[in-house]
């Protein structure tokens, strides 16, 4: 897919087919014997969000980090039912094409796992299964369980995941990824930035996974991802043991206040850095003090 210039993006992404036909983008970036740091993008970024982490990790650690089948430079197959290849765009999808990356990379020993939005319920649904494996947790404005019930389920996300007029303007406007470049940051992000967050959705094809991951958040037992929702969240609390380190922005209106709380309570020993000026996008806003601040925790803790 042709992309604009990608501002601080000097990577080679690598492909890999998790399921056949449908191909996945993904980094491969440090030393093959340093640390493993696997980064996890959500809806509606991509592996672009982790750039600045990368850059100040890779000199010492390996940075994994997949683009979602349907988001960034990966395929974007359909889900209608007489699609060839056809692909079911669920969180239970997202953790075995993780799960068949990391196998095909050889990776099998410790792993830090670094989250941001959905990319938490992909992370913590794949170490359900595999938690021995995690041994470091960064955690940036993302979840790993369900909604809090103080926290009322935003309207921007309900307009995409429970209307067809919604998702419509999702799909043929590029809704969500281009209002998240806009609305996802405190500081106001230079146009070739917005550009890269955005253009990987452009067109009807192109922005479908966009919208599918909104219409697979759980809200109720019943819902497809529930199960999987539910059983890392009770889960969470069995990771206290493991360094924790939280970055968080407080002006987030979806990953908020109660979701930061509910990390703390699970994960009582983390350290964290909330920031009143910083929003969802919380590595755009303030990746000068994070990344540092990311890299210095790890050298605190080393495998």
């Amino acid at each position: 897919m042709p992309l604009p210039v990608l501002p601080d993006y000097p990577f080679q992404p690598h492909r890999f087919e998790p399921r056949p036909g449908i191909a996945l983008s993904y980094l491969d970036e440090g030393p093959r014997d340093g640390e493993v740091v696997v980064m996890l993008h959500g809806n509606p970024s991509w592996s672009f969000y982790w750039r600045h982490l990368v850059l100040g990790l890779r000199d010492r650690y390996r940075c994994v980090v997949p683009d979602h089948v349907g988001m960034g430079l990966s395929d974007r197959p359909d889900d209608a039912p007489d699609a060839h290849p056809r692909y079911e765009y669920t969180l239970q999808s997202r953790v075995d094409d993780l799960g068949a990356l990391l196998e095909h990379l050889g990776i099998t020993g410790p792993v830090t796992l670094a989250v941001h939005d959905w990319g938490g319920m992909v992370g913590f649904g794949w170490a359900l299964s595999r938690m021995p494996q995690v041994k470091r947790l960064v955690i940036l404005n993302t979840a790993a369980f369900p909604l809090p019930t103080a926290k009322p389920m935003p309207w921007q996300l309900s307009l995409g995941r429970d209307s067809k007029i919604g998702g419509f303007l999702i799909r043929a406007f590029n809704l969500f990824a281009r209002g998240a470049a806009w609305l996802g940051t405190e500081r106001s992000l230079p146009a070739d930035v917005r550009r890269a967050y955005s253009a990987p959705y452009n067109g009807w094809c192109n922005a479908i996974s966009t919208l599918r991951f909104m219409q697979d958040i759980p809200l109720r037992e019943g819902d497809r991802a529930w199960p999987l929702v539910e059983a890392a969240g009770r889960a969470l609390p069995q990771f206290a043991d493991r360094p924790a380190f939280i970055g968080w922005g407080l002006r987030d209106f979806v990953f908020d206040r109660h979701f930061l709380d509910g990390f703390r309570r699970a994960l009582p020993n983390a350290e964290v850095h909330a920031f009143e000026d910083a929003n969802h996008y919380v590595l755009e806003d303030k990746h000068e003090v994070l990344v540092p601040a990311i890299r210095t925790f790890l050298g605190r803790n080393p495998l």
